[in-house]
Parts: C-alpha cells; structure tokens; sequence
C-alpha cells in the first residue's frame, strides 16, 4: 500500500481492519463503510479511515451517543449518583 493514494481497496481495508473482504463487503453493503464503486470493485477513501477505525465519531453517532446517555440520565440519575457516592 503506497503512501500517496487517496483510496484503499477492499482488500486493504481488510488487513488494516483484521477482518475479511466478505466481512469487508458487508459493510459496505449495510452502510457501515462508505465507499463508492468502481467497475466490479469498491474503493474506501482513506479520509475516512478514521471513522472506520473507530477513532472518529461521525456526527450521527455523536447525536446517538447524546441521546441514549441524556435517556439513561434522566431514567436512573439517582441510582447513578448514589453509585457514585460509593
């Protein structure tokens, strides 16, 4: 894989993520990876490699995050704050 390309191949994004291209494939295919197609293959732009990695939030899972902690604050903020009296 050489430094300057903007994309990876499924089989990159593979090796860098430790799982298979199936695996690979199915997220692409469930939205979980975005990529665009090029003839019979898919290409990753490495811009988004961070997300993909798990070391950026997307703005949509910022938003989920907020609101199941803003849920479980309202639902159990006495039980959490006697737990942290603990």
């Amino acid at each position: 894989m050489t430094k300057d390309k903007e994309f990876l191949s499924t089989a990159e994004l593979a090796k860098l993520l430790g799982i298979s291209r199936v695996a690979v494939f199915k997220k692409i295919k469930r939205g979980e990876i975005k990529a665009m197609k090029v003839g019979r293959n898919f290409i990753i732009p490495k811009s988004i490699l961070g997300e993909v990695l798990g070391s950026v939030l997307s703005p949509e899972n910022k938003l989920e995050i907020d609101k199941a902690v803003s849920r479980t604050a309202s639902e159990y903020g006495e039980t959490l704050r006697l737990l942290g009296k603990e």
